[in-house]
This record gives structure tokens, sequence and C-alpha cells, in this order.
């Protein structure tokens, strides 16, 4: 029987190693810790590291292949996030490497190291974050996508005045955000961005802190909004019928016009099937009065912009939810029969790997070619017909291409042999598995 093991991975730095080991000790069980080489690399680190091995067998370490340091850049910040980029690759070939004699429980990465997750995603290995910061911290950075969106482009250094409501907060002044969160000229600021936007989709974050010393803020983020919306489709899709449900969810940036919406509703409510779809704030008109940016992405009234009566008259069988779903657990669910995708890759990879069959609408991108590779190559998905001007898509058109997938036994079919194809591809001697192998050779 293999053994079990959890595999940690820091960003680059004793500082990061740290962090992680004092995580390990505490853990009481095996624990690997990945070590980066090519950026940071203090001669302390070596003997750190025989010390913390000789004082604790249960920890051991995995040096990755040699990576080029990070291009001069503004910041050391930015400089974290673009090394963790370039080892994202040498991390999840590590994870097979060490999947061959242990069983990897889970992973814990550095918030540095959000790269990682689309590297790991199709190893199906739940993924942690370690937040070594406090859980009020927490609640600003899971917000920051929110108020991000409601700044309505400006930067939150020139909103002198101005006080930001965050759950689990008191108020505080936008010109004391973090340092790498002011300024949108900053690229650490889209970095950040970035990051914040996928902390929902680690399987769960570790924080240094109690209930007890931070309840508000705990609380705001084990029940905020996002986390209740999470719990409820995923109950209510556990309640559908196997393979009766289309999932419509168009990516981080894929927000609609009012009128766009209201088609989309038109089209689902003809089409009388099932559906749980992900609603995203339209975008302001530019005349629009803007609107103060402690109002969230997750305040909008959804009845506003939708056709009167279509929340009633649908509640039967759909459920509209604000801003957010977790669509890996979302797309793994049986009773997930279709997926309307943006086409973004790792959608796209997702729904494969799940084995769902989809619905195409690029917005923007590399999108359109994704379509083609869809429709004309993996022949898993249908695309929808849009205007060539601006990429709108009628409600008849939403209804006819939901009604072709859901009943074209030739792509539900097809979309479950390539479900199996993937797995096989990430299997012990699987082709990606083979292919990183080589990687990893070629590195030596």
């Amino acid at each position: 029987m293999k053994r079990e093991t959890i595999v940690l991975y820091p960003a680059a730095g004793i500082r990061q190693i740290d962090y992680m080991v004092e995580l390990a000790k505490l853990l009481r069980c095996s624990a690997t810790i990945l070590l980066t080489t090519g950026f940071m690399d203090y001669p302390s680190i070596d003997s750190y590291i025989h010390r913390i091995s000789a004082a604790h067998p249960s920890i051991t370490f995995h040096r990755l292949p040699p990576a080029p340091p990070p291009p001069p850049a503004a910041s050391l910040f930015v400089n974290f996030f673009a090394f963790a980029k370039t080892n994202a690759s040498n991390a999840a070939a590590a994870l097979i490497q060490i999947s061959n004699s242990a069983s990897v429980k889970a992973l814990v990465i550095d918030i540095f190291c959000t790269s990682a997750m689309e590297a790991v995603s199709s190893l199906r290995i739940p993924v942690h974050y370690l937040f070594p910061s406090g859980t009020s911290v927490l609640a600003l950075f899971s917000y920051f996508p929110k108020i991000h969106q409601e700044a309505a482009g400006a930067s939150f250094k020139d909103l002198v005045g101005v006080e930001l409501r965050v759950p689990g907060n008191a108020p505080l002044k936008a010109v004391h955000m973090p340092r790498p969160m002011r300024d949108r000229n900053n690229p650490a600021y889209w970095e950040m961005l970035e990051l914040c936007t996928r902390l929902p989709e680690a399987r769960g974050i570790l924080v240094n802190s109690f209930p007890e010393l931070e309840p508000l803020a705990v609380k705001a983020v084990a029940e905020g909004d996002v986390g209740r919306d999470s719990k409820e489709c995923l109950s209510w899709l556990d309640g559908q019928p196997s393979k009766s449900v289309v999932f419509l969810c168009f990516g981080s940036g894929g927000s609609f016009s009012v009128a766009q919406l209201r088609e989309i509703a038109k089209g689902l409510e003809n089409s009388g099937q099932r559906f749980l779809w992900v609603v995203k704030k339209p975008p302001q008109d530019k005349g629009a009065k803007r609107l103060e940016v402690h109002e969230t992405a997750l305040e909008f009234d959804l009845e506003s912009v939708l056709p009167s009566g279509f929340m009633e008259r649908t509640s039967g069988r759909g459920l509209v939810v604000r801003s957010w779903a977790p669509q890996v657990e979302v797309l793994n669910r049986d009773s997930v029969g279709v997926f309307v995708s943006h086409c973004g890759w790792n959608s796209v990879m997702e729904a494969v790997v799940a084995g769902v069959p989809m619905v195409a609408w690029p917005l923007d991108a590399e999108q359109h070619v994704n379509r083609h590779v869809m429709v004309g190559e993996m022949k898993v998905a249908v695309a929808v017909e849009q205007r060539d001007e601006d990429g709108f898509v009628t409600a008849e058109e939403v209804e006819k291409s939901l009604r072709e997938v859901m009943h074209s036994p030739h792509i539900r079919e097809t979309s479950l042999k390539l479900k199996n194809i993937s797995l096989a591809a990430v299997s012990q001697f699987g082709s990606s598995t083979k292919a990183l192998a080589n990687f990893l050779q070629s590195c030596s």
C-alpha cells in the first residue's frame, strides 16, 4: 500500500518555505515540500532544509528542476508571481512523480502560486491555499474582485475620502488598500486581481487565525454571499434528474448587456429545459452614473435585468445565481447535461474531463479558435450563431442550440468517450504523464 502524503508548494524564498514547514510540523503526517530553484536562492536555505529533515523525519523535500529567473519587473512582488508561473508545469510533473510512490491526499499552495491550480487541474488532487495573514485580510481579498468592478476603472489610490465596506471588516479608506491593490497601472494590481478571483476555486483556505480572535471576519468568509450561493446551487442540482440541467457560465469576465441577458432568458424559458444560470452584473452604459464603490457585483437586482416575471415562471425548473458558481463541482454533478460556455480553454478542459456536452458561445481572445476545435475536431459542442458586428445571439438561437445538444445522443456519446480518453492521458502510463516525464528528463 502506498504511503499517504500532503504536498506543500511554497513560493520562492526562505520566508515562504518557513510558512510551509511550520504547517508541516502541525500536520502530524507525511508532508512533502516542493522547492524551486532559480530565484531567491539564499545560501541559508540548504542548511535550513538539512536541519528540518534531521529533526522531522515526516517532512521531506522535493526540489523542482532549475527554472530561469523572472525578467526584470517593477517590483519584487510581481517577480514572485512570474517565477511561480514559470514553475507551474514543474510542480505538476513533481506531483505525478510523487504519486508513483505515494498517495497524494492534498496540495497546499502559497498564494503566489495560483498558476499551479491550472497545471494540476487534471490530476484531481484537492488544492488548498495557505494564507499566512489574518482572516480580515482574507475577507478583503475575497471581496477585491467585486469592489474592483464597482470602482468603474478608478484606482483606489485616487478615491480620496471614499470608504470601502467589506464584510467582516471595519470601514476601510480606499487609499489604505494594500499597496499592490491601489493602482490599476501597477502590474501587481492585476496579479492580485487574478489571485483573488481564483480563491473560490480552492477546496479550502488555511488561515493563520482562529474564530475567537476574528469572529466577524471568520463568519463573513465562511458564510458570505458567495458561499451561500455555492451551497444553494449544489444542493439544488442534487435534487434534479440525471443529465437534465443546462449550466450557463461565461467565465470571470463574461458579462452581457441587459438586452442580451433578456434574450438568453427568453430562450431558456422557451426551451423548456432545466437550468442553472450564472448571471454577472451588466456593464454600465457610458453615460450612466457610477455606483458607489462599496456596492458589489453580488448586490445587483436580478429581476431588474431579466424579463418581467421570468424568475417566477421558471422557479420550478431553473435557478439563477449572481456572479459565481463552483464550476468544477457543478460540471461533475450527475444532473448536469449541457454546459453553455464562453470557450475559455480551462472551462473547455473542465467540461471534457467531466464528460459534459457543450454549447460554444465565444466572447473574446482565442475563444473563437477554441470554438472551432470544440465543434469541428472534438465534436462535443454545437456553436451558437452570433451577429457578426457585435456577437449578439437571439432567443431563438439559444433555444435551438440547447435543444440540439440536449437531444443529441451522438454528442453525448462523444463527450463520454473523450472523458475516458482524458482520464487515460493523465494515468500512470498516459500520454500527458509520459510528456511530463520526458520534459523532466530533458531538464536533467
